[in-house]
Formats: structure tokens, C-alpha cells, sequence
């Protein structure tokens, strides 16, 4: 029974050990296909996410909306077993609208809704590592309503209020047998919670000239809470009673990201670069907080030690002609996630991302986009040490994109 009591608690330790891969830069269409670049080049209102700063230098009120269907997948091996995750398609998407007030204003508003995180896994029913995680989908919607104020030719400011809302939904089994008929299963627990957090976005837009413009910006920390959760499980009725059906609360810090971006155009071409520095430092620690609690059921604080990261970004756009642009990209992005806590939830990896896509013009007012992004992880071999559970990982995305936006 012992052993089964440490199960139990060892379920609950991967339900918010995301990392990297839960944070999406999918914001904006020609950002996505330029390598996630777009601190220094307010393109159109998807600024209002990479730089609110930029809002106050669109020509007039914009309306802009994309969704960009992401696939993941991820391979699990040691020297005597291998495991791949479901197949699933996640959604993310993005609505911007805003701009000057009127025709040569100084003011600008707007308003962004858009999908910071949301991503999971799932993997085949009873793998090896099931006792840890079956399943796991953490998603996340920011409402983002901003302000943006051009002081001068050379100097623009904003920001916006950020009011977050998502869903946490994570499944493991249970080392207890649940007889069905002459079939027996392992027992199955659940979670389920809705989450909230507020926080706020700030850029700062430099226009040296024409051709070179400089951005800065800072996202704060977001911490997404649950209160009164769900936990259910699912196990004989002889151990039942170690097993109440309860509510659990708990918080999932987004991180905070500061960004410096530089574009600089020579003719019809823009080359641009970013630095993101994300603060993961902020998840330390994982604490669940039972309502109700037995021998197998005890509140859990477990350590984390992630690190912060910094990722170089590049891009580039062509204008091929008056109605057709063509854009390319890639980035560097490290994992915060260090050794000894590489969790099958998620186990993240440095990746290497690579991006390309189109923007059409068909009407005046009327442009057309696509995108598609690649993103590899590197083949990482380490261990889960609070579960005693090692392996290696690999995962791959494929993430392709439509959108189009609209000048009012």
C-alpha cells in the first residue's frame, strides 16, 4: 500500500511542470514566418502583441485575424522500449484590432485576443511512464485591450492591460487494479481546472529613419490561478476512501519577456533580429493544494530550478512586388528546463526553428497571408528524478498558418 500512497502523490508532480514548448510565439503571421521577429517592425496590428509601441505608426484602424494549426510529436526511447505520442492538432489563434484614432492622430487604441500558450500531450494508454502522465493540455487566452502614443517622427510609446483565462486538464493511472469483468485496469486520476491572471505589456518604438527602427518591450509574469479545481479518480472501491473526489488549487506563472528588436531595409528587402530574455526562473517550485486531504491525497511542494533563457531570432521579407512579399526565418530557442527534471509531460529540449512565408494583396485595402514554421528539438537523454523515471526524447512541430488583415 505504501507504494501505492507514493504513486498517488507522484501522479500530481507533472501537472504544471511545463516548459518552453507551452509558450507559443504565434502571435502574427509574418512575424511567425519570419523567425517570430517583430519588436522592431510595427507591420500591421499584430503589434499590438510584439510591440504596442508600433500601434500609434499604422496609417489608420486595421482589423487582423489568423489561426495557426500546430502538430506535435514526440518520441520516447530507451534501450528496451519506445513509445510515440497521439497525434493531435492544437489551434492557437489571433484578433487585433486597432490603430489611430483618425487620420493623423498621435493616439492610437486597440484590442488583442490571442493565445500565449497551448499545448499538450497524449500519450498511447498504458505506456511506461502512464503513472506519471497519460495526458496533459494547459491552453491559454490573453485579452489585451492598449494605447499607443506617437511623441514624435522618432519616438513612439504603449501599452495594454492583459487579462488571461485558460483550462488545465491532466490524466495519469493509478497503480491500483480496477477489476472489469475478468479484465483488470489501472485505476485512473484526473484534473481539471480554469485559470485566471492578469498582467500587463509595454514597447517602446524608436524610428531612426526610414530604413532603421529600433523596438524594446516587457510582457510580465502572468500567473494563471486555479481555484477549486477538480481531482477525480477512478479506483477500487476496497481503497477508495484514500481517494476522495476533491478540489485542488494552484498557479501556472507565464513568464515574463523582455525583447529588444532591430530592422533595418535596404530596398525591398527587411532584415530583422530579436532577443527574447524569458524569465523561467519564476517556476521554481510546483505547489497543489488539496481541499480535502487522506494518506494518499497530501498537499505537494516540489522543487523545479528552471532557468532563464535568452533566444536569438532572424528574419527577413521581400517584396516582390507592389501585391507580393515573401518572408524567411529561424531561431535558436534553449530549453529552461535542466537536467533532472525532464518530465514526459513535456520534455522539452533546446529547439531550432525554421520559418518561411507569403503575403498577397488582392485589393487596396485587403492583404492575404500564410505561413509555415518547423521546429526540431534536439535528442535530449536525461531523467524525471522526483518519478525515477529516465529516458530520451525528441519532438517535432509542424505549425502552418492563414490570416489576413483588413485597413478600415
Amino acid at each position: 500500500m505504501k507504494k501505492n500512497l507514493l504513486a498517488a502523490a507522484l501522479l500530481l508532480s507533472a501537472t504544471t511542470s511545463f516548459g518552453g514548448g507551452y509558450q507559443l510565439n504565434l502571435q502574427g503571421l509574418r512575424q511567425l514566418a519570419m523567425g517570430g521577429t517583430g519588436v522592431a517592425w510595427p507591420w500591421d496590428a499584430s503589434t499590438i502583441f510584439y510591440n504596442p509601441g508600433g500601434l500609434a505608426r499604422l496609417k489608420g484602424i486595421q482589423v487582423y485575424a489568423d489561426v495557426v494549426p500546430v502538430i506535435p510529436n514526440t518520441a520516447y526511447g530507451t534501450n528496451m522500449y519506445s513509445a510515440q505520442s497521439k497525434p493531435q492538432v492544437f489551434t492557437p489563434f489571433s484578433f487585433y484590432i486597432g490603430g489611430p484614432i483618425q487620420e493623423g492622430s498621435r493616439l492610437a487604441i486597440g484590442l488583442g485576443v490571442y493565445t500565449p500558450a497551448g499545448l499538450g500531450i497524449t500519450w498511447p494508454d498504458n505506456w511506461a511512464g502512464s503513472n506519471i502522465v497519460q495526458a496533459v493540455q494547459f491552453s491559454a487566452i490573453f485579452v489585451q485591450p492598449t494605447v499607443s502614443y506617437r511623441v514624435s517622427d522618432f519616438l513612439s510609446v504603449g501599452g495594454g492591460f492583459v487579462y488571461g483565462t485558460g483550462t488545465l486538464d491532466y490524466s495519469s493511472t493509478l497503480p491500483v487494479e480496477t477489476y472489469v469483468g475478468n479484465n483488470d485496469t489501472l485505476g485512473k486520476a484526473k484534473l481539471h481546472g480554469t485559470a485566471t491572471g492578469v498582467g500587463f505589456n509595454l514597447g517602446v518604438h524608436l524610428k531612426v529613419n526610414d530604413n532603421l527602427q529600433v523596438g524594446l518591450t516587457y510582457r510580465s509574469q502572468v500567473n494563471m490561478g486555479i481555484s477549486s479545481g477538480d481531482a477525480t479518480f477512478t479506483v477500487p472501491t476496497s481503497v477508495a476512501a484514500n481517494f476522495p473526489h476533491t478540489q485542488f488549487d494552484s498557479q501556472l506563472p507565464l513568464p515574463q519577456v523582455a525583447s529588444i528588436g532591430v530592422g533595418y531595409r535596404t530596398g525591398d528587402l527587411t532584415l530583422l533580429f530579436d532577443l527574447n530574455y524569458t524569465g523561467w526562473n519564476s517556476f521554481d517550485s510546483l505547489r497543489i493544494n488539496f481541499a480535502q486531504h487522506t494518506p494518499a491525497v497530501q498537499d505537494l511542494h516540489e522543487p523545479r530550478h528552471y532557468r532563464n533563457t535568452l533566444t536569438p531570432r532572424l528574419g527577413a521579407n521581400y517584396k516582390l512586388s507592389k501585391t507580393v512579399a515573401l518572408m524567411a526565418g529561424a531561431c535558436y530557442d534553449p530549453t529552461p528546463v535542466t537536467n533532472g527534471f525532464v518530465s514526459p509531460d513535456l520534455p522539452d529540449a533546446d529547439r531550432i526553428v525554421g520559418s518561411c512565408g507569403i503575403s498577397v494583396k488582392p485589393l487596396p485595402r485587403f492583404t492575404v497571408m500564410a505561413a509555415f514554421e518547423g521546429t526540431s528539438s534536439l535528442k535530449r537523454s536525461s531523467s524525471y528524478d522526483y518519478a525515477n523515471f529516465a529516458g530520451t526524447y525528441q519532438t517535432q512541430v509542424v505549425a502552418i498558418g492563414l490570416g489576413f488583415y483588413y485597413n478600415l
